[in-house]
């Protein structure tokens, strides 16, 4: 359900845009509001979920998630299912916090608890990969709001199973709530976020911006200051002495520099550049997520016999190369998707070595009573990441376009470009375009191609950058004592 929610929304947009009807604008925060609010809840709902009960919360953000699904299928306006957009990713925070938790709580060690994080990985992987297939699928047979509605019949499901399967547990020793922690890294991201999404750089003509970063600014500052101060934080900065953790951190940030964040925009690829149908599109990307469904229990055996400092920048490492080769195959003309298949999927095989390798990390590597903060901290390393690498994701996509474009139409002026790359980067390679500008759509399709250049460039760097981060934090084979974290 978390994993269809963010991945199935870019294939109903065009849809949206027209039925609502909704704006460009409007149609960024239908697909960041979810990712936005997940992210700004995230490490609370951990803190609530040690402190009242992971089961008790879990339940909680299930059905809040239901009742979420349905407004939005129901939704009439794009501001209604902007806001039920919001609130179905504060709810699932509250999911996302407590899955890992109550997974680590009742696995502890040994090959019971690789298996359950592995089967986690699938069923997490299942949920953001085939969700560009299963929405272009519901749009084409039924109505859009079915993406939606579908999670309300999940989550009565979901509610029925965990009420029978999962055991209570929380922090026996978080009897407060770390309400000035909550508050400030809740508005401290929010305000982050939100600025990337806008896209612009800050100006003294833009007041606004100015005081959402001095706000951000100021909340993260305070946050810190909260945190380092308080008997028992929600957000353990001396979790980061252990090497493990701070390792599978870096991991868990690698991933969502790179792939996770590419899986909104490469359908964006298969379909304009390449030339395939929604439905098309959906069956080629395939290629780029069915290895992270089969590839976790391996991982979770590589992980046994040789340890995350090993596993988890090789995982990073294949999705790095991966970027390349997909790089090296879009250049080819005329581009197929044949060339893309082998960089697909081994960038797949990279998500699969390191998706659930992480999260078994970093949780095993803090006292169990912590399993919730460590999951919290997990999490939101990688919904901040995902956040923000949407955003810089579309950002370096259009700059790529609009360099392209100053080569083809070096007499047009900036404002003009610019729009034409806005339309672009969006799938429209008609001649008539924004601004009076006439292009192509052989022209429009070769811009295209070359921002995706730069993208899965970029991708490839910050893979590698962080496998190497990741390797040096790792540095030699922890013991037992290092990764509990005790002197």
């Amino acid at each position: 359900m978390l994993g269809l929610e963010i991945s199935s929304i870019p294939a109903i947009l065009p849809t949206l845009e027209q039925v609502l009807p909704a704006d460009f604008r409007q149609l960024q925060w239908i697909m960041n509001a979810y990712t936005i609010a997940m992210t700004t809840w995230l490490m609370a709902m951990g803190a609530l979920a040690d402190r009242f009960g992971r089961k008790r919360v879990f339940l909680a953000g299930i059905a809040v998630f239901g009742m979420a699904s349905l407004i939005c299928g129901l939704a009439t306006s794009a501001s209604l299912l902007i806001a039920a957009r919001f609130l179905q990713g504060s709810s699932g925070a509250a999911m996302l916090a407590c899955q890992v938790a109550v997974l680590s709580h009742q696995f502890r060690d040994g090959p019971d608890r690789g298996r359950a994080f592995g089967w986690w990985g699938i069923v997490f992987g299942i949920g953001l990969g085939f969700g560009p297939l299963i929405g272009g699928v519901i749009v084409a047979l039924s109505t859009w709001q079915w993406v939606f509605l579908v999670h309300a019949i999940l989550a009565v499901i979901a509610m029925l199973l965990a009420r029978a399967g999962v055991e209570e547990s929380c922090d026996p020793h978080a009897v407060r709530i770390d309400l000035a922690g909550m508050v400030t890294l809740s508005v401290a991201v929010f305000c982050l976020v939100s600025l990337i999404t806008r896209g612009e750089a800050l100006s003294p003509e833009d007041p606004a911006g100015l005081a959402t970063a001095a706000l951000g600014a100021l909340s993260f500052a305070t946050f810190v200051a909260v945190e380092t101060r308080t008997a028992r934080p929600m957000f353990d900065f001396r979790a980061f002495r252990i090497r493990r953790f701070s390792g599978a951190l870096l991991g868990a940030s690698g991933m969502n520099f790179s792939f996770w964040p590419f899986v909104i925009y490469l359908p964006i690829h298969f379909q304009a550049v390449l030339g395939l149908d929604s439905v098309g599109a959906g069956l080629a990307l395939l290629a780029y997520t069915l290895p992270t469904l089969f590839v976790p229990p391996v991982a979770e055996a590589l992980l046994r016999r040789h340890g995350p400092h090993r596993v988890i920048p090789l995982g990073l490492f294949t999705i790095g190369l991966g970027f390349v080769l997909m790089r090296a195959a879009s250049a080819v003309d005329p581009a197929s998707w044949a060339a893309m298949l082998p960089g697909c999927l081994l960038a797949g095989t990279g998500l699969g070595l390191t998706n659930t390798p992480v999260t078994n990390t970093a949780t095993a590597a803090v006292p169990a009573e912590r399993a919730g903060m460590a999951s919290g901290m997990d999490m939101s390393a990688r919904m901040i990441s995902l956040a923000i690498n949407i955003a810089l994701m579309g950002f370096i996509l259009v700059q790529g376009i609009r360099a392209s474009l100053a080569r083809q139409l070096p007499q047009e002026e900036a404002g003009l470009l610019d729009r034409l790359a806005e339309a672009i980067a969006a799938g429209h390679l008609a001649a008539g375009v924004p601004g009076g500008v006439e292009l192509g759509a052989a022209a429009a399709r070769e811009a295209l191609r070359h921002g995706f250049g730069w993208v899965m460039l970029y991708a490839a760097i910050c893979a590698w950058a962080l496998a190497a981060l990741s390797l040096s934090v790792f540095g030699q084979r922890t013991s037992l004592v290092e990764a509990e974290g005790r002197p």
